[in-house]
């Protein structure tokens, strides 16, 4: 269906065009086409207020996601009607995401679309809280990045790799 992108802050120009579309391959490529999916584009100042709201980690980070449905890793919500054909909504941490670009060097739009990639997993239920947890979901991620790499001749990896 669609992906609903919301700029809420104002620090970092995101280039929303190319965000979209590799959200919508990446959702495709999770078999997920037909959900809709809100991505905000926010601060550090929103993303530590949420983080602190909801994780109890008062600080701004790269990611949350607010999943809709709530579903074992890898398998697809199962909607009763039209409204409940919603991933869930996934908060990008612009600010956070380009301070560490310039820190490392990374190419900042590359790295929204993994992170984007991480967040949509989060949204079906994947976790990386054990290692088994962390390997599937690692998985996944590699799996649907390299459906965007093919589309887009780039070559993302997860930004997990080291986590375990």
């Amino acid at each position: 269906m669609s992906v609903a992108l919301r700029n809420a802050q104002r620090a970092v120009p995101v280039r929303r065009a190319p965000l979209r579309r590799a959200v919508c391959a990446l959702r495709a490529a999770l078999g997920a086409s037909r959900f809709d999916v809100g991505l905000v584009c926010a601060g550090n100042a929103l993303m530590r207020r949420l983080n602190g709201a909801y994780r109890q980690c008062p600080e701004p980070t790269d990611v949350l996601s607010f999943p809709f449905h709530r579903v074992v890793a890898g398998e697809l919500p199962r909607p009763r009607c039209r409204d409940e054909y919603n991933l869930g909504d996934i908060f990008l941490g612009v600010e956070y995401i380009h301070q560490q670009c310039r820190a490392t060097g990374e190419d900042f739009d590359s790295v929204l679309a993994v992170t984007a990639a991480h967040g949509l997993c989060h949204l079906l239920g994947y976790q990386h809280n054990t290692k088994p947890q962390w390997q599937q979901m690692y998985q996944k991620e590699v799996e649907i990045l390299e459906a965007l790499n093919r589309l887009t001749g780039a070559s993302l990896r997860p930004l997990t790799a080291g986590l375990f």
